[in-house]
């Protein structure tokens, strides 16, 4: 099986370099496409669906008095005149064969997602080694939801492990449990989302309940417990930006001893995204208070003292 993993391929949308924030030391994140979840703050839309898509940056666009290669390649007539004479897709009638962001000049279409194998994924890895070795750092699949792919995943990490790179994964805990547990005998960290707790609540704001999620959790942190497990919240404003929602979260994971405990501040980083895949931000203009995230830190801090991350110094 070891020789076919690097054969192996999947879908990839992102792999960034010299990430501080998603796991120990330097770290390289590889972001898989596809997502169970469709969380209503969703800082990265173009995870959400397994297949490649289109997105359109308007204000990239050259204009049709200085280009017309898009129009000129779009089979289906998706391409159309806009009234400051840049284009715009019509989805309904896109066949999202992609000629348009093969000829684009100005990328202002770009495709999310390509097929990469695991022998590339793991190379481009390996291409920052030197930061790893020094900081403690490796590989961390994210998403999307790595397990949405969990042959590709799985045959990553094993590469990894293989190659002698360190390995952590984030996900969001909905998934299949025994893709889940193989995963987790492959790292040496696990990150974990945990958003509400109440389950009708979860659904409201993500699409699905947390039933799965929280049994998965319980399942990883008493089957591995030399496995370091950071379970994290995205403080989302009026959805579990107070502390009662926070509470409930860390009395959860309270007698887990081998799990810490973040909170994560929300942004609006990924609001351009929407509109270029064509959708609209359901977040709208929303904003957390600083004032918000000091009172929680405090909560965590003065109640819950040894869940908390140590952030580096």
């Amino acid at each position: 099986m070891a020789n076919d993993d690097v054969k192996q391929t999947g879908t990839v949308f992102n792999i960034q370099k010299y990430s501080v924030h998603d796991g120990p030391g330097i770290r390289t994140v590889v972001f898989l496409k596809g997502c169970p979840l469709r969380c209503l703050w969703c800082s990265n839309p173009e995870s959400q669906h397994p297949q490649p898509e289109l997105a359109y940056n308007r204000q990239k666009c050259l204009t049709l008095d200085a280009c017309v290669r898009c129009v000129e390649v779009c089979a289906p007539g998706a391409i159309k005149r806009d009234d400051d004479n840049r284009v715009r897709v019509d989805r309904n009638i896109c066949d999202r064969c992609m000629a348009c962001a093969d000829v684009c000049p100005s990328e202002a279409f770009i495709v999310y997602g390509k097929t990469m194998s695991v022998d590339k994924v793991v190379s481009t890895v390996e291409e920052d080694g030197i930061f790893y070795s020094r900081s403690g750092g490796g590989l961390t699949l994210s998403g999307g939801e790595p397990m949405m792919q969990p042959e590709f995943a799985l045959a990553l990490l094993r590469e990894a492990r293989k190659r002698r790179i360190n390995t952590a994964m984030e996900t969001c805990g909905y998934c299949a449990p025994d893709d889940l547990k193989a995963a987790c005998g492959f790292l040496n960290t696990l990150m974990y989302d945990l958003k509400v707790m109440d389950p009708e609540k979860h659904r409201q704001v993500t699409g699905q309940s947390n039933k799965l999620i929280l049994e998965n959790l319980e399942m990883v942190a008493a089957e591995f417990p030399g496995l370091p497990i950071r379970v994290r919240t995205p403080i989302i404003p009026g959805i579990n930006d107070s502390p009662e929602e926070v509470r409930r979260i860390m009395d959860f994971i309270r007698d887990m001893p081998n799990v810490k405990y973040e909170m994560l501040h929300y942004h609006r980083l990924g609001k351009p995204k929407y509109e270029y895949l064509g959708h609209t931000f359901p977040m709208g203009d929303r904003t957390l208070p600083d004032k918000a995230m000091i009172e929680l830190n405090q909560v965590l801090h003065s109640e819950y003292a040894h869940l908390a991350v140590e952030k580096a110094k």
